[in-house]
């Protein structure tokens, strides 16, 4: 089987590589279309292909520069026409940067596409757009039930497949009362609340560890916070883990699942989240932490303070985390992802 998966923007580019191997190991020849990620490199693609020839310019000459979108939109021309010409057995679509151009294309080959997102909070409010736009494809993916249930609202069918764990071995080097903000630091993120949460823990401390995609302003005075802010190299981002209790995501709705989230509980972290779109799913699941209701700080702390306090209590969201790790595997995702394509050919 010869499947195509086409990042255009390169949102997801660890996503990417983790799920083409993932499908090479099982057999299906793959080759991921993509462009050059702006912020750091990428893993070497294993058992797959690799075409970074989206967005030649705009992708080598910005970062986060508003400044690239118009030459970025003249450049989406071509990635609409490739992806439109292109012919293989499955061509799996993780993001579309402009739905609103992205609505006309029509692809030649079988097409899937993963909801990542859900509803781009750009575009979310014009569903007429992507209620047209899902139809333009065979099958689509999400990460959760929640995520099911939103696309169910505009008629689509969507497949469940499990956002997997991004598993790493490393070694539990923690004081028992430190809290991990991880990921690109954007503001629906709730980092505030996290730095609210320390604040009323008075033995705790916060370790934020991401790509700031936003103003700090005066969040960089919080007190007993360390920063470790950029894009971390993989060294980096295992001793951040390895140094972290608890992680905390408390997310204002969104998104459908945090790529950090699993990255943690990867890591033997448990977490405390906001129950918003499919967060709280795999920590139900697995018993990984603690849900609680969104915007509520005072359940947040209240939540972080158990498991800090309670040997037992920590113990068993460890162990939930690690449930999550041998379940949601790459390999069982890719399988999942097989079994979707067959049904196209």
């Amino acid at each position: 089987m010869r499947v195509v998966i086409a990042d255009p923007p390169a949102f997801t580019p660890f996503y990417d590589h983790e799920l083409a191997a993932a499908l090479a190991r099982a057999g299906a020849e793959v080759e991921l279309e993509t462009s050059r990620f702006r912020f750091g490199g990428t893993p070497a693609p294993d058992g797959y292909r690799r075409a970074e020839r989206f967005y030649p310019l705009s992708s080598r000459v910005f970062r986060r520069s508003r400044a690239r979108l118009p030459l970025k939109t003249v450049e989406h021309l071509a990635v609409m026409a490739s992806l439109a010409r292109l012919r293989t057995d499955v061509l799996h679509v993780q993001w579309l940067a402009l739905p609103e151009l992205d609505v006309h294309v029509r692809f030649r080959s079988p097409s899937v596409f993963t909801a990542h997102d859900l509803l781009p909070r750009r575009t979310a409010g014009k569903r007429d757009l992507w209620r047209r736009l899902f139809a333009r494809f065979d099958r689509v993916v999400v990460h959760s039930n929640y995520g099911r249930g939103v696309l169910a609202e505009l008629g689509v069918d969507a497949r469940v497949i499990p956002l997997p764990v991004s598993a790493s071995a490393v070694p539990r080097a923690d004081n028992g009362q430190t809290l991990l903000a991880l990921g690109v630091i954007r503001p629906y993120k709730g980092l505030a609340d996290a730095i609210e949460v320390t604040r009323r823990l008075p033995d705790a401390r916060l370790l934020v560890a991401g790509d700031p995609a936003m103003p700090l302003d005066g969040l960089r005075d919080a007190p007993r916070t360390e920063w470790r802010l950029g894009y971390l190299p993989d060294a980096e981002l295992d001793r951040a883990l390895s140094e972290s209790t608890v992680a905390l995501f408390p997310y204002r709705p969104e998104l459908d699942q945090s790529a950090a989230l699993l990255q943690a509980l990867g890591a033997g972290v448990p977490a405390v989240v906001y129950d918003v779109g499919g967060m709280g799913e795999p920590i139900r699941r697995f018993g990984a932490g603690r849900v609680v209701p969104a915007g509520d700080v005072d359940a947040l702390t209240e939540a972080t303070r158990d498991l800090l306090g309670d040997r037992d209590a920590l113990a068993a969201a460890r162990a939930g985390a690690d449930r999550a790790r041998a379940e949601l595997t790459w390999d069982a995702s890719a399988a999942q992802h097989l079994d979707l394509y067959r049904e196209l050919l």
